[in-house]
C-alpha cells in the first residue's frame, strides 16, 4: 500500500512510500522497519523497507482484570475500554497517541508510569512471551519482532483524577504537528532545559523548529523537510555536548 507520510505521520514529514501490509503472524519482519501509526517517527525521503500491521490487528477485549489487544490498536481505544469496564492502570495513556505496538516498543509513559509496569505478555507471532523476559529501559524495549498481540494486568476502578492530571499535562504540549518529545531526558536532567540553555528554544530552521512553548518538542510550522528537522536535531546534540558534555539521545525514531 502507498502511504504519504506528510499526511500519515504526526510530524507531517516524509514522502509517499510503498509500505508492506502485515496480514498474518507468520510474517518475516527481518528486512522491514515497522511504522505503526507513525506517531514518533521522522521519515526520510528514502527510508528502508517499511511495513504496517493490517487493520485486523486493531481490537481489544477484557478478560476479568486483564486487557488483551492487537498490535495496531490505538491508545485511545484502550483507554475507552478501560473506562467502560471500570479498570485502572492505563490512565497514563490518556491523550498519548500511538498504536499498541509502538507504545510497547517505546515503553511509553508519563512521569513515573510506563507500559511495562502493567504489561503481562507479548505475542510476536510465536506465542505469548512473558513481559518480564523482555529487556527494556527508559523509553525503549528490545523486541523480538512484530507486536501482534499483548496483554495488561489491570485492577478495578478507573481513576478519573489521574485521567484529568495526565490530560492537563498533555494539553500544555505544543499544538503544531510533532512527534512528541524529541530527546530522552538524560539521567538527573531534562532535555528541554538543556535545549533552552543552549539557545534553541523557539529556534526555526525552514519549516521546522524547536517549540517556543516546550523546547524538547520538534515541530512542523508548515512545509518542514527531513533535512531541516535533522539539522535541528544535530545542532541540539552538538551544542548540548559542547556546553554540558551530555550526549542527547533521540526519543523519536529516525527512518
Amino acid at each position: 500500500m502507498l502511504i504519504n507520510f506528510q499526511q500519515y505521520s504526526s510530524l507531517k514529514i516524509g514522502g509517499a512510500v510503498e509500505v508492506e501490509t502485515i496480514a498474518d503472524r507468520g510474517f518475516d519482519p527481518a528486512p522491514f522497519f515497522i511504522v505503526g501509526n507513525a506517531r514518533n517517527l521522522l521519515v526520510s525521503n528514502s527510508p528502508p523497507p517499511l511495513a504496517v500491521l493490517d487493520r485486523s490487528f486493531d481490537y481489544c477485549r477484557v478478560e476479568g482484570e486483564v486487557l488483551v489487544a492487537g498490535g495496531k490498536t490505538p491508545s485511545g481505544k484502550l483507554v475507552s475500554l478501560c473506562k467502560r469496564a471500570d479498570l485502572g492502570g492505563l490512565e497514563f495513556l490518556c491523550g498519548l497517541p500511538g498504536s499498541l505496538g509502538g507504545l510497547i516498543a517505546m515503553n511509553a509513559g508519563l512521569k513515573d508510569r510506563s507500559v511495562f509496569d502493567r504489561l503481562l505478555w507479548v505475542d510476536f507471532g510465536r506465542g505469548a512471551i512473558d513481559a518480564a523476559c523482555i529487556e527494556r529501559g527508559y523509553r525503549r524495549a528490545s523486541l523480538e519482532g512484530v507486536v501482534f498481540e499483548a496483554a495488561f494486568r489491570l485492577e478495578r476502578g478507573f481513576d478519573r483524577a489521574l485521567e484529568a492530571l495526565f490530560m492537563a499535562i498533555r494539553a500544555a504540549h505544543p499544538k503544531e504537528p510533532s512527534a512528541g518529545s524529541c530527546f530522552k531526558n538524560p539521567i538527573g536532567g531534562y532535555a528541554g532545559g538543556l535545549i533552552e540553555a543552549v539557545g534553541l528554544r523557539g529556534f526555526v530552521r525552514g519549516g521546522a523548529a524547536f517549540s517556543g512553548k516546550h523546547a524538547n518538542f520538534l515541530v512542523n510550522l508548515g512545509g518542514a523537510t527531513f533535512e531541516q528537522a535533522m539539522w535541528l536535531i544535530d545542532e541540539a546534540k552538538r551544542r548540548v555536548l559542547d556546553s554540558f558534555d551530555i550526549a542527547l539521545e533521540t526519543e523519536i525514531k529516525i527512518v
